[in-house]
């Protein structure tokens, strides 16, 4: 029989959207007060993988990758989400009874063998957290390097995106190491 342990804590991020790359700085800035320091940033990275943020956000979007220093419980994932969709709210845009986001906020962690994400939606791929948010493995750590699921978003199978969290997982085992 097994015994129950706590898991060891992980390495939070947060994947961006936005047309406008200018507000990148100021919603880091404001994660940072939520979540602590950043440690890792990626580049801005053109993204047209769907049409399913046109209407809501425009065309000529941008991703961008952000990890934080602190590391975190993996119980902590749904609360995370439900304080990023708040940010969000804080960068919307309104038209006459239109409105919608300028950036989209969601996070997700790493741990040594793989990234999770958080979302509102309930899939048969996803597994319930708790306050409407589910988790999501997309990428497995396996053979040296990460391997995708049959979900895994196409911007997630990116080189650069992949090199990212590559780099991600050396400094989190770094972390753990030096936490030791």
């Amino acid at each position: 029989m097994g015994i129950p342990r706590e898991p060891k804590p992980v390495k939070l991020f947060v994947a961006l959207l936005s047309r406008r790359e200018e507000l990148f700085a100021s919603v880091e800035q404001a994660m940072r007060a939520l979540f602590g320091a950043t440690d890792s940033t990626s580049g801005s990275l053109p993204w047209a993988v769907t049409d399913y943020y046109k209407n809501e956000m425009g065309s000529g979007l941008l991703r961008r990758f952000v990890s934080f220093a602190p590391l975190i419980s993996p119980e902590s994932l749904a609360e995370i989400k439900l304080k990023t969709q708040e940010l969000e709210k804080g960068y919307q845009w309104r038209e006459d009874e239109k409105k919608g986001r300028q950036v989209n906020i969601d996070p997700g962690y790493l741990d040594g063998g793989k990234i999770v994400l958080a979302s509102t939606k309930g899939a048969s791929h996803r597994i319930y957290l708790s306050a409407g948010i589910y988790g999501e493995v997309t990428l497995l750590y396996q053979g040296a390097s990460f391997q995708p699921s049959t979900n895994t978003y196409p911007d997630y199978l990116w080189p650069e995106t992949l090199s990212f969290f590559t780099g991600l997982r050396s400094l989190y085992l770094n972390q753990l190491k030096e936490a030791r």
